[in-house]
């Protein structure tokens, strides 16, 4: 009798926590400021419990029909979605080894129903009715989407897989997910440790005063309490706001040599070492693709894209062969500009001293110094001129909402999008800055719930999306907001242009709605397309005004860094060619285990790419995390030409021209922004752009045209 009542007992505790627990709420905005890695065990378990009853009931009573296969499924999925989001994002933006490790332990079962909801024969009999059924030619475009992806997926998934393929896939699926995990906390935890103490002044001469302001900033949050910007301590890091002063403005060769090493060797020694397991990720890839009849994995990656494989070389080729010689010519130039400047490295002349002298040359060249320009981008001003910019385009209102819902860290903003009538269409968080103790790097967007009708709260107007917007630029440093670079804005810009294909959806099918169902290599089309606004004079100038005294960014600058735009543009063009084609290289033709190693496959790349060679020790793959653990694998090659050519539609129809602008706009909203993954993008495009996509317009935004080279 005793040992039952304790039994009771603690069950009834176990139900208080989880009747207390925030992730089994119910909520429209998640509780991010009260989730803690103790929620996550017992509050992932038990969802997973509940979905595993709610398959069980739809595989028993699944007809091929909406409301009773497609509707329940979505509500599966997005129950799912939304809580492993949260917990994900925390991750990111709040990451500690207590939520690590409960993350770590709960994901293989995450994995496991993900895998038996996939791999539903009933499911996919379902679909497949759906589609051989006399009404297929009825159901709306986004509805044939959804039905032909689900099928395409389920045999992707290894719906199709005997018994014995189908437990050796599902076991490549689990461990390819912990590695992908494992690869991301090696790099962001090899980030962490790098630090960089200098108390000698001279040791970091030439180093801006936000730089200086960051590293002292960064010292007294290590125990330096005395650390100030004029006397130091401070402290470098590979953090890029950190990493980018040094590369791009200290005087010290040795310093910028040593920082260098660091960050193209990161998390590739010890115990965080990368190699092992991105020989692992890709030996398992190929053994995944294979198991569905693929040659390689970039097949397979490429059965959910626009592009084929051969398709993606032959653009990446074209844009090598334009590149080529203008980047051979920056590198002349820049070897000239230090020789003339009587630098000592101009006779050997390496990776580390490419930006600083990039840096040197265009302030000489255009009389453009990018720090001297940041008090004219303070973040209030640059998200003012960003929501303003939306508006002309796109009719939206965009307004602070920051009382309406919790965040994760007091720097986080929340914004709510209005329409013309002034309701509600969408919501977004946005996190701007670098914390290199808890936050890994880079800049991202994501959803937090996506627009559906389905999923509607009243049951008749559509639950609306909220994204995640986040970046990691430079933070307010004594007393100042945050003054960011150009390239710092032009992130913001870019990671906005997701945010808005997630948020002005129309798409009401929550499973095609926003991004979701959207083929990966047109995913970036609005992304790099809000960049480009960054070059248009009335958008720049609404941005540009001085933190201090309101003043307009005078226009003798504005005009520079227009002339600047295609400074170096082959450089930076093959920069990124490098990637795409390391990417693709290792997902087609390396074999895992033999006789070359993904470093010598860098290396044998990059001789096309990089006009200096590559350090022997460069190991970047190893920091590659768009790859290894984001959704990139065989699809970096999609940052490239649907963008430009998009751009160059508002300036076909007069960028001056205000009337003519507003038009395309509601075009482009109406299109690129609106349908979602409901029709198919390159069909999404031609109803944008009146024709298929063209690279020239990439080649001469980046004064690359014409296409005349040797290499």
């Amino acid at each position: 009798m005793a040992d039952a009542a304790v039994a009771t007992v603690s069950d009834t505790a176990v139900d208080e926590g989880l009747q207390n627990n925030p992730l089994l709420q119910d909520f429209y905005f998640p509780p991010f400021d009260v989730v803690d890695a103790k929620h996550v065990r017992p509050g992932i378990r038990a969802l997973l419990k509940k979905l595993e009853s709610d398959l069980d009931e739809l595989e028993r009573t699944v007809e091929p029909s909406w409301p009773k296969l497609v509707e329940p499924l979505e509500k599966m999925l997005d129950g799912l979605y939304i809580v492993w989001g949260i917990i994900s994002h925390l991750k990111a933006v709040k990451d500690n080894s207590e939520l690590r490790s409960a993350i770590e332990e709960v994901q293989p079962e995450k994995v496991k129903f993900l895998l038996r909801l996939g791999q539903s024969k009933p499911i996919y009999n379902g679909f497949k009715a759906i589609k051989e059924s006399s009404n297929w030619h009825s159901l709306s475009e986004a509805r044939k989407r959804i039905v032909e992806n689900k099928i395409r997926d389920a045999i992707l998934g290894g719906v199709a897989l005997e018994d014995a393929k189908r437990e050796e896939f599902n076991k490549i699926e689990q461990e390819l997910e912990r590695l992908s995990r494992r690869f991301g906390e090696n790099v962001l935890d090899a980030t962490k440790k790098y630090e960089k103490l200098i108390s000698d002044k001279k040791e970091i001469e030439g180093l801006p005063a936000t730089a200086l302001g960051l590293a002292a900033q960064t010292a007294v949050s290590k125990g330096h309490e005395s650390a100030t910007a004029e006397n130091g301590p401070w402290i470098i890091t590979l953090d890029a706001p950190s990493f980018t002063a040094v590369m791009k403005h200290a005087q010290n060769r040795d310093l910028r040599e040593e920082v260098y090493r660091a960050y193209v060797t990161l998390a590739s020694s010890g115990n965080l070492d990368n190699t092992p397991i991105i020989d692992q990720i890709l030996k398992l890839r190929l053994e995944k693709a294979k198991l569905l009849d693929y040659n390689n994995y970039a097949e397979l990656s490429m059965a959910k894209k626009m592009a084929t494989v051969d398709k993606a070389e032959e653009l990446l080729e074209k844009l090598r062969k334009a590149s080529w010689d203008p980047a051979v010519q920056d590198m002349e130039d820049l070897i000239s500009f230090s020789k003339k400047q009587g630098a000592l490295e101009a006779n050997d002349f390496s990776h580390w001293d490419i930006s600083f002298w990039s840096e040197r040359l265009r302030e000489s060249k255009y009389d453009i110094n990018e720090e001297e320009l940041r008090p004219y981008f303070s973040l209030p001003k640059v998200m003012d001129g960003l929501f303003s910019l939306v508006n002309k385009l796109f009719g939206i209102d965009i307004e602070p909402a920051d009382g309406l819902t919790t965040v994760w860290n007091n720097d986080v903003k929340f914004y709510c999008i209005k329409d013309s009538s002034g309701s509600p269409i969408a919501y977004f968080y946005f996190d701007p800055y670098s914390r290199p103790s808890e936050k890994k790097g880079g800049a991202w967007m994501s959803e937090v719930v996506a627009r559906s009708r389905v999923l509607s709260s009243n049951g008749t107007a559509p639950r609306l999306p909220i994204a995640h917007m986040v970046c990691n630029q430079t933070p307010p440093v004594g007393g100042k907001p945050s003054l960011m670079t150009f390239y710092e804005v032009k992130t913001v810009f870019h990671e906005f242009g997701h945010a808005l294909q997630h948020m002005l959806t129309k798409q009401e099918e929550g499973l095609v709605a926003g991004l979701r169902g959207i083929e990966w290599d047109a995913v970036e089309l609005p992304s790099q397309f809000m960049e480009n606004w960054c070059y248009h004079r009335d958008t720049l100038m609404g941005i540009a005004k001085h933190y201090e005294t309101g003043e307009n960014l005078p226009e003798d600058v504005y005009l520079k860094l227009c002339a600047a735009r295609t400074f170096r543009a082959g450089s930076l063009c093959l920069r990124q060619l490098r990637f795409a084609s390391v990417d693709l290289e290792l997902h087609t033709r390396y074999v895992p285990g033999g006789s070359e190693s993904i470093d010598d496959v860098d290396q044998r790349v990059s001789r096309k790419m990089q006009v200096i060679p590559l350090l022997p020790e460069d190991r970047f793959l190893c920091s590659f995390s768009h790859i290894f653990s984001g959704g990139y694998a065989a699809g970096y090659y999609s940052y490239k030409v649907l963008s430009a050519d998009a751009f160059s539609a508002f300036e076909d129809a007069g960028l001056e021209d205000s009337k003519a602008v507003k038009e395309t706009g509601h075009k482009f909203r109406e299109t690129i922004l609106a349908l979602g993954g409901g029709k198919d993008p390159l069909e999404v495009f031609v109803a944008f752009r009146g024709r298929e996509p063209s690279p020239e317009p990439l080649l001469r935004h980046n004064g690359l045209l014409p296409l005349t080279s040797t290499a």
